[in-house]
Parts: C-alpha cells; structure tokens; sequence
C-alpha cells in the first residue's frame, strides 16, 4: 500500500514539473516574441530615419520584461536554495541591463544599443530555460554572501551599461566625424549627453566594484584560495582601470578612443573574472 502510493506520488511530482516545464517553455517563447517585436520596430525606424514609437517599444518591452522576470522567480528560487546557474546568472544580468537601458530611453535617445541589448535578453533567456543547469546557492543563510552578491552583479551590471555607453559615443563621434548630418535622424542623442551619462555610469560601477572587492576579501573566507584567485585578480585589474579612466578624464580631460577603450576592455575584464571562473567550475571541471 505504501509502495503504491509512492509511486502515485512520484508520478504526480513528475507531471507537475513537467507541466511546470512546458509554461515555462512557453512563457520563454511569448517573451522572446514580445523583445523580438521591440528589436524589429526600432531597428525600421533606425533604417529609416524615422521616428520610432517610444509606446510602441515600451509597452512590447515591459511585457517582455515582465516574462522575463516570472521566468527568473521559477528558474532562481526554488526550495532548496538559490539556483545561480552560469546560464541563469547571464539571463538575470541581462534582466537587469534591460531594465536600465529601457528608463534610460526615457531620458537620452539610445534606440542604437537597445537592439543588441534585447537580443543578448532573447539569447540568455532562451540558453537558461532550453539548457537547464544547477549550480544551488543559500543566499538566505550567508548575510554577507548576499551583500557580496548583490554588489557584485551590480557592478557588473552597471559597468556593462558603460561599455554600451562607450559604443555608442564611438559611433556618434565616427558619424560627425565623416560629417554625416545626425541631426536630421531624431533617434540619435547628443553625444555630450551621452559622454556625461557615461562617466556618471562609470563612476557609480566603480563604487559598486570597490565594494565587490572590499565585501569580498572581508567576508568571503576562500577569496585567495586557488579556485578563486583569478578572480580576485581580474576583478582588481579591473578597478585599477575604470579608476585610472575616472583619474584620467577629471585630471587629464581624457575623451574620444581612449575612454572608449578603457570601457571595454574593462567590462571584458570583468567577464572573463566572473564567468570565466564559472565555466571551469560549472563546465570543465563538473
């Protein structure tokens, strides 16, 4: 009797995540139709030379963002802890920057980076929900784990918005170069404006990854241990540069290429500090 009613329970579990699966998978494809709209609409209106619906985009974007977020919830949280996955952690950093690019329109016009912005959200979502992977974590258990979590990805979040910031002041600096009239194009902001906004997003990172590194060598006991020790490099080589850029544009008046390069290069330090480290443990070395 006991047996039966074991075997009716598992059977009952397996359908329920089963089902739950199958939502999921759906909920993945409407929110990956809903990005895939936004994408389409301003990329015609960038075409073009047109206005783009700033309605339009938004209203597509926060559905987009609101299956986004409700997937995160199912594939994050669960019973056990907290499943921060390489894929799910990509996913929920793509989450984030959508969120902040997406207000940031509102303010400065930067119809140029929201594509790539949203395809990275299409392709990290897809890859977190299509590819499960486990990598469980007790956030709730660890207050200091969580403060080092959360600086961390901000940081990481924030400094990446840089780096687009950086692309897109590049672009426009090439356009007005090649003397190509922007101002006929009502979809390209001033680049002044976007050259204030990057530094103030450069700087506020900079914060963030200072407490990276401070919560982490104060409060995370294996910090230079050999598994992480590359991390703690990379994410040291990292402040080193966002803080000679910050050094260099408010002593040296550094701007154009140089700032452009010190931005990428430093977001590309700090992939390869967090995933680079989360690959090997997650990929290789599982």
């Amino acid at each position: 009797m006991t047996s039966k009613l074991d075997t009716e329970c598992n059977s009952l579990g397996i359908k329920v995540l089963n089902f739950v699966s199958s939502m999921n998978n759906l909920i993945a494809i409407i929110t990956a139709g809903f990005y895939t709209f936004a994408i389409v609409t301003i990329v015609l209106g960038l075409l073009n030379q047109t206005s783009i619906s700033s309605k339009t985009v938004l209203l597509s974007v926060s559905l987009a963002l609101a299956g986004h977020g409700l997937l995160l919830s199912h594939l994050i949280f669960s019973g056990h802890g907290q499943n921060l996955s390489i894929l799910n952690v990509a996913s929920l950093i793509s989450f984030i920057i959508s969120i902040v690019m997406s207000f940031g329109t509102l303010k400065t016009r930067l119809w140029f980076l929201l594509p790539l912005v949203y395809g990275f959200s299409v392709v990290n979502l897809s890859m977190a929900v299509f590819l499960p992977s486990t990598f469980i974590t007790h956030l709730q258990n660890d207050i200091k784990l969580l403060m080092h979590t959360f600086l961390a990805l901000s940081s990481y979040s924030t400094l990446t918005v840089g780096a687009l910031y950086a692309l897109q002041l590049t672009w426009l600096d090439c356009k007005l170069k090649s003397k190509k009239a922007l101002a006929i194009n009502p979809n390209t902001p001033p680049l002044m404006v976007v050259e204030r906004q990057l530094f103030k997003i450069v700087f506020i990172g900079t914060v963030f990854l200072t407490g990276t590194l401070l919560t982490g060598s104060i409060f995370i006991q294996d910090t230079l241990v050999r598994s992480t020790i590359h991390k703690s490099v990379l994410s040291s080589i990292a402040w080193v540069i966002y803080s000679t850029l910050l050094l260099g544009h408010y002593y040296k008046g550094w701007r154009g290429k140089k700032i452009t390069w010190f931005s990428i290069v430093g977001a590309m330090v700090l992939t390869f500090a967090y995933f680079g480290s989360r690959f090997v443990r997650e990929v290789i070395l599982q």
